[in-house]
This record gives C-alpha cells, structure tokens and sequence, in this order.
C-alpha cells in the first residue's frame, strides 16, 4: 500500500490517499497504464478500514484501487464550515484525475457522494452499498434534532444514541432504549473504532444534513448514463434497499441486486462475496476474476 497527499481543486485543502497496486507483470509493448477504482468511504469512519475490502478487488482485477479520507479525518483537512455535497463531488473528481481512475464503489454516504457524482462526472462504471439517497423525503424522519444539539453541547454518548436510533444501521441494537444506547456509548469508546466513530460525530451532522438537503426525486437521476450497480445487504435496514430498487425501476443505466447474508458494514468485514460481486460488474464482461492468494493456516505443533 502506497500513501500520499492531494491537494483540493478549491485550493482549501487536501486529501490522504491509500493506494493498492496490484503484482506488478510484465506489460505488452505500447499498452496504456491499467485505469484505477477509487472508493468512497462512508460516515463516522475512514479510509482505513477499507483496506482489506480494496486489497481484493484489486487483486481480483488487477488494477490499482485508491481509498481516499474524506475531509474531517486521518491526514485529510478539516471539514470546512461551509461543507456541502458539491465539495464532496469536486474531491472525488480530483482524486479520479489525479489516479487515472475511471470507476468508483461507494458505501452508505459515499454512494450518495458517488451518485451525486455520476449526475456530472464522466465515469465507466460504478458500484454503490447501501446508498444513503434521500427520495421524495423517505429519510426526513431519520433525522434527529437531538443529535446535532449533544454534539454542541458534548454530549457524545447521547449524540451516539440519537445516530444509532435515527439510521437503524446497528440492526437489533438501534431498538433498544436510549439509556441503553448511551451505556453502549460509553463501553464502545473504550475501543479503537468505537473512539474514532465518537471524533467523527460532527461530521455525522453535516453529513446528514448535506443527504437531506439534497433530497430529489426519481426523475432527478434520468440523465446518469454511467453504468450503476447498487447493491444492499440482505440484513441492511430496508430502507436502502427501497431506494435501490426504486432507482433501478426508473433509470435504465442503473441495476440493484440483494446480497444475502451481508450487513451494512460488510465493506468493513471479512469476507470475499462483497468484494466479488463488486468486482465482476467492474470487469464487466472483459475477461475473468483472478484467483486471490490461498491463506495457509499454521499449524501448531504440542509437544
């Protein structure tokens, strides 16, 4: 993995990128350089974890895949006061020219930023995870003023509560009372990622006020000619996979498939079916998957 710094085109920031190249072959005389994926990573976390998720379908393909951190963490800038989802679309679009990437995956509010894109953006193909698109208000009551209020106020562990409940992406957890929430709060920020996620949730607020803001109606999307898979988990909240087949129905360029057995945070996971399914579409046809590496376990020897 190869990391390194972009400056933004609005000249107010930069991105931190991670790159994955795959083995390098030997290459026919005269051939193009292989184009690149970029991922787009979703809210309250970053680039980093990714890495497994890009590491596969990049080995599957054989080509480069670039996960960049958003603006508001790791070695990116600060979330600018004035965020909004055109800056989110202008980031991806200099991350793309500065790779030489054609294609984009996104997940949760990155396939927001990513669909937004694709509305302006030349790109080949795409593949989203549950998307976070706000149709005809269907996640209006998702928001809740009482989470942008604790985080003014501090208040994370209520903050976190009010976020979990609202978006329902904890599964069976997101029912239980806000008390438990806020006991949950507290022992999660005891780990690693459950303390970034606490760092991450001013940016939540904006982020979740840039989907709402940006709220269109199906024959918004009529213009995308990009190729879109979009793809949800079949024990995601269903409202991800609403919004997918309703796009799917009304936009030809677009096509929505069930995963089975995947969560909302599978891109975050083990496991090869995401990342497969991801990677055929990309490939589109062109050729075949390679083989990813066989894992040999140790074995250990008693005495």
């Amino acid at each position: 993995m190869e990391t390194r710094t972009i400056s933004t085109d609005d000249g107010e920031g930069h991105l931190e990128l991670n790159s994955f190249r795959p083995a390098a072959g030997p290459a026919p005389a005269g051939s193009l350089p292989t184009p690149g994926i970029v991922v787009v990573h979703g809210t309250m976390i970053n680039a980093g974890l990714y890495r497994p998720f890009a590491g596969n379908i990049s080995r599957m393909l054989g080509r480069p895949v670039h996960c960049y951190n958003r603006r508001g963490r790791a070695g990116s800038s600060p979330q600018p006061a004035d965020y909004s989802a055109a800056m989110e679309v202008a980031d991806l679009a200099a991350v793309m020219r500065e790779t030489g990437s054609s294609d984009v995956v996104a997940h949760s509010y990155g396939g927001f930023v990513a669909l937004q894109a694709a509305r302006t953006l030349p790109i080949r193909r795409m593949v989203t995870y549950d998307a976070a698109v706000s149709l005809s208000g269907n996640l209006t009551h998702r928001w809740r003023p009482e989470l942008e209020r604790s985080v003014a106020a501090g208040q994370l562990d209520d903050a976190w509560a009010h976020l979990v409940q609202g978006i329902e992406v904890g599964g069976p957890v997101a029912k239980l009372p806000l008390g438990v929430l806020r006991m949950l709060s507290i022992l999660s920020a005891r780990t690693t990622m459950g303390a970034e996620m606490r760092k991450l949730l001013p940016t939540a607020v904006a982020e979740m006020r840039a989907v709402l803001d940006a709220d269109a109606e199906l024959a918004d999307f009529a213009a995308v000619t990009t190729p879109v898979l979009m793809l949800s988990g079949s024990w995601s909240p269903e409202y991800f996979t609403e919004t997918g087949r309703q796009l799917a129905a009304a936009v030809p360029s677009i096509e929505f498939a069930v995963l089975p057995g995947q969560l909302h945070e599978s891109p975050l996971r083990p496991g090869i079916r995401l990342p497969r399914a991801v990677a055929r579409f990309l490939l589109a046809g062109e050729g075949t998957l390679r083989p990813l590496p066989v894992r040999r376990r140790r074995l250990k020897l008693g005495r």
